[in-house]
């Protein structure tokens, strides 16, 4: 089967497997109850309805218009497939719907409008445009598709774009920026030559007027050759306003010297001989698909100095719309924005100019297979799956609705916009920002023992930047240096510890053999032991030299955790060391126990593990309410010795600590289900809103967070290790650069409650004492 066919065979099984197509509708409402039903419809939806007809703004407030748009089309100029038609093209406008869910979380009906002409398209949005907070028109005809845009902009008071035009301009505008930034052009100077007059060509020469670039110095070209003043052949006014006034007619002609090549056409049509005609350093950007005006090979072969783009993903700088529309719409629909200016836009194209040109962060490279990527002639613009477009894009777009005065409401405090903007894109930046700010003012020193690690190097800068804590790398100097300067981290405010060379060695050694003398050790077995990183990175923290530790990032959990347990030790005789996670939801956060540490815990270790998961909880600013979890539900099945265990585990926590709520033995439903709780189990002290879940041991703790983490989209924080002396954590295998930032501010954290500063959550006396 050829390559092609096979791609054919799969896209139609993904969109037909399972429920059909790739949209369905979630209500964001419970709907359990006749007072539900009440609610949500009569008598009771009649309210909202009043409100917003004395005052029609609160259609905002009340229902989803302010985060719906609508993606419209009439299906006359679908991808490259032509006039197939409305209902053909309704495959593309649910994928559109996913993209716009996926990268900015805007909700989405798709609209295929059996409405050939241009009045009857208008005729209809404006008819639908209450529903919406935004209309994207996408896959319309030329000329055709101005004056719907054109007309719609004028009815409406909500943003309308037409994505084909725009998002595509925009792109290609941010990557025109740089390309210009790399070869040491000024937008002023360069002569362009446009490939294709269409919708996309022509917005993004427009676009391109607004950064800089003279109209004069703007050749286009479409089936008919150039565009030249006098000519009629298929002519409309916004052609007509590139017309130059020359005798030349073909590309052949207009290419010579040429800077720039914009090709939205179709492929093959720049010649390698043309391209080495243009400019030194010429750009080039062949962005017809499936097949580029030129391939990438042959504009590289023809001239080593180009700088090139495409549509495509097999090669350097794709020009992909994805980049464009949906955070344009979410700064836009976040102001409640009567309309997308020109202002917008060139905002959008600074934003995405500007943030290419930044250090590209870890999950980027993960999710490309790259090992390093910086900007220059091969990463002109940032990558789709880049979150940070989002957090640079909104932002820029909403102020500057702002700044052109189309802004219903202007947003009040932007860094608290960004900080919603972060929970979108990563939710432990919601839970972990306290904690870092905290950190900020109280700096202290975090040791890493894989220092060495291109992760950790990238991690460490963040937290130096950022103020979170002052790390500590282990490793050879050497190697850390060229690493550093592999992936463009800057070391200022980083220490690094070379083991071998470190003044600190023999003191640590000897303390070391004083305390492993008479289990088996000889001091030259210490002393080679010590030369393992995080046995090192252990005697640092334990004799005050660091304040805590977060290792692991490259050795099994184990190898990490039992040299600190050997060294540093459970912060007392009665102390149990487990491991907590954070799992965070969409709407609700949950604190695991133990998921790492304690394989078959008995009673009184069930207990301590409850106290320490509760501990964590409080940490996070939430008040603990604890379930100690099993098969049965309260005396269910209490001839079984593993729920006796959880009951007399229960009865331990009430004893120890009495202001800790705490219920059980239960099972996990009975723990989260209000409904369940309130009807069956009305005397439990957790009804349903248990927060804090223990695990009856090690096993179904670690399976729980794992099943829930990759088939319940939650996202995991941790793990958290509770009961040290000294604070250490485990990074877990394949953590990424924030989950390690995330991890050593909350090390950082848990120095500080040992430490007993003002506002630290204080311990509870030691239990059985």
């Amino acid at each position: 089967m050829h390559r092609k066919e096979a791609l054919d065979k799969d896209a139609l099984a993904y969109h037909a497997e399972g429920r059909a197509g790739k949209l369905e509708v979630v209500p964001t409402k419970p709907l359990l109850t006749q007072r539900d039903l009440s609610l949500a419809y009569t008598p009771g939806v009649a309210e909202p309805c009043r409100r917003i007809a004395k005052n029609p703004d609160l259609a905002f407030e009340y229902t989803a218009k302010g985060n719906l748009v609508a993606v419209v089309t009439n299906g006359t100029a679908v991808l490259g497939l032509g006039n197939i038609g409305a209902l053909a093209g309704k495959p593309v406008m649910e994928g559109k719907a996913n993209l716009f869910k996926k990268f900015a979380d805007i909700d989405v009906f798709d609209i295929e409008l059996d409405a050939p002409t241009a009045d009857e398209v208008i005729a209809a949005v404006k008819a639908m445009a209450p529903t919406f907070g935004g209309i994207n028109l996408e896959d319309i005809a030329a000329p055709d598709c101005f004056v719907i845009e054109r007309k719609l902009r004028e009815m409406l008071d909500i943003p309308v774009f037409h994505d084909d035009q725009h998002g595509t301009a925009i792109i290609a505008c941010a990557a025109l920026l740089n390309a210009c930034e790399v070869t040491g052009r000024n937008m002023a100077d360069i002569r362009m030559v446009f490939s294709g007059a269409g919708a996309a060509a022509i917005a993004s020469a427009n676009l391109c007027l607004e950064l800089g670039v003279k109209r004069e110095n703007v050749w286009m070209l479409d089936s008919k050759g150039l565009v030249w003043k006098g000519r009629v052949e298929e002519m409309f006014p916004e052609k007509e306003a590139f017309a130059q006034d020359t005798s030349l007619r073909t590309l052949n002609q207009v290419i010579d010297g040429a800077d720039v090549f914009v090709g939205l056409s179709v492929g093959g049509i720049l010649s390698p001989d043309m391209v080495r005609r243009m400019a030194d350093k010429p750009i080039i950007f062949a962005m017809a698909n499936p097949d580029p005006e030129i391939t990438y090979e042959a504009a590289k072969g023809a001239r080593p100095d180009a700088i090139v783009a495409t549509g495509r993903s097999d090669y350097p700088n794709q020009v992909n719309n994805v980049l464009g529309f949906p955070f344009v719409f979410r700064g836009a629909l976040d102001c409640r924005a009567r309309a997308i200016t020109e202002e917008m836009k060139v905002a959008a194209v600074q934003a995405l100019a500007q943030l290419a040109r930044e250090d590209v962060p870890d999950q980027v490279l993960t999710a490309y297979g790259l090992d390093r990527l910086s900007f220059g002639p091969e990463y002109l613009i940032p990558k789709p799956f880049d979150p940070r477009v989002l957090l640079w894009v909104a932002p820029a777009v909403a102020k500057a609705a702002e700044a052109s005065g189309v802004a219903r409401l202007p947003i009040a405090d932007h860094d608290a916009y960004r900080q919603r903007l972060e929970r979108m894109v990563e939710r432990s930046k919601e839970v972990v920002r306290p904690l870092m700010n905290r950190a900020r003012m109280n700096k202290r020193r975090i040791v890493f023992p894989d220092g060495t690690h291109p992760k950790v190097l990238r991690a460490a800068q963040i937290l130096v930047d950022e103020g979170i804590c002052e790390p500590v790398l282990i490793g050879e100097e050497w190697k850390v240096l060229k690493r550093a300067e592999e992936h463009n981290v800057n070391l200022r405010g980083i220490q690094v510890v070379e083991i071998h060379d470190d003044e600190q060695f023999n003191r640590y050694a000897d303390d070391l053999w004083k305390r492993r003398q008479r289990r088996g050790m000889t001091l030259t077995s210490v002393r080679s032991w010590l030369r393992n990183p995080t046995v090192y990175a252990s005697m640092m923290v334990s004799l005050g030299d660091a304040h805590g530790m977060c290792g692991g990032l490259a050795t099994p959990y184990a190898d990490t955790l039992r040299p600190a347990l050997q060294i540093i030790g459970p912060a007392s005789k009665k102390e149990v060391v487990s491991g907590v996670y954070v799992m965070l939801f969409k709407e609700r956060r949950l604190f695991f126990g133990d998921c790492t540490v304690n394989t078959h815990p008995d009673a009184d270790t069930l207990a301590r593990i409850a106290f320490n998961t509760a501990q964590v909880c409080r940490a996070f600013g939430d008040e603990p309410r604890v379930a100690m979890l099993s098969y049965s539900d309260f005396g269910e099945h209490r001839e079984d010795p593993h729920v006796i265990r959880i009951h007399d585990a229960v009865k331990r926590v009430r004893e120890w600590w009495p202001d800790l709520v705490v219920d059980g033995e239960m099972q996990a439903d009975t723990a989260v289900n209000v409904e369940l709780a309130h009807g069956d189990f009305p005397f439990s002290a957790i009804q349903g809103d248990a927060n804090v879940l223990i695990f009856p041991d090690l096993a179904s703790g670690n399976i729980a967070y794992k099943l829930l983490r990759e088939l319940g989209g939650a996202t995991a924080v941790g793990p958290i290790v509770v009961g040290m002396d000294r604070p250490v954590n485990v990074l877990a295998l394949g953590s990424t650069v924030p989950d390690i930032v995330n991890m050593a501010a909350i090390t950082a954290n848990q120095v500080l409650d040992l430490a007993g500063p003002a506002g630290a959550t204080a311990a509870p006396p030691s239990p059985g004492a």
